[in-house]
């Protein structure tokens, strides 16, 4: 004959992190959050997974969970489910949006761009080993910057070297457009916060590379 053992210890929570939401008579009138609902969602989901609940309850009980407006609409969704009084943890918020970038960070963009005006792909990198890693704005640019000067490097040799075809020359003349308009523009959308991305261009260098500062 088999002994059931109660344990007294509480389920571990689906979320180790986020704001405590505890259920209780004391609780009950307090409204609730989007986190709030998502986090009950959750362990309706984790339940019906485990069989604990069916199609038909799981499906009640979730459109019941996303139109509750306090805590005391949530308990009799979860009394069968978890123990009273266990923190349920809403999943971590979404990242919210990143403060615009400063006046220096923006010139330090634009010279990320324009400096490959005068020392090609030098310029950027010189931008990128001093400042790259103080701001995730910068080093978004820099780097852009950087790839674009490889790519012209790089194509103008190789274009130059079947230069005696003339599809080549003129691909290459098109690659000049770009190099003299196209930093210029860059250079603009980063003055005014912006994101830019170089048409046609190869990326060795990648962004996210010990990228800090602002996401």
């Amino acid at each position: 004959m088999s002994v059931a053992v109660h344990d007294p210890t509480p389920p571990p929570t689906p979320y180790g992190r986020g704001w405590p939401v505890r259920y209780g008579p004391q609780n009950n009138h307090l409204r609730l959050t989007h986190a709030d609902r998502d986090a009950v969602a959750h362990l309706l989901k984790e339940a019906y997974a485990e069989g604990r609940l069916d199609t038909d309850e799981f499906e009640e009980r979730l459109e019941a969970a996303m139109g509750a407006k306090v805590h005391g609409d949530l308990e009799p969704l979860l009394s069968d489910l978890i123990p009273e009084g266990t923190p349920v943890h809403s999943p971590p918020a979404a990242q919210q949006p990143s403060s615009p970038p400063s006046s220096s960070e923006r010139v330090t963009a634009l010279i990320g761009h324009y400096s490959g005006y005068f020392v090609s792909a030098l310029g950027p990198l010189a931008v990128l080993l001093i400042n790259g890693n103080s701001s995730a704005f910068v080093r978004r640019h820099v780097v852009e910057a950087l790839n674009f000067q490889l790519t012209f490097i790089v194509g103008s040799m190789v274009l130059w070297f079947f230069s005696w075809l003339v599809l080549p020359l003129v691909a290459w003349g098109f690659m000049l457009l770009g190099w003299m308009f196209l930093p210029m523009v860059a250079g603009l959308v980063a003055v005014f916060g912006g994101r830019w991305k170089y048409p046609f261009t190869w990326r060795p260098i990648k962004e996210d590379q010990g990228e800090p500062g602002r996401p």
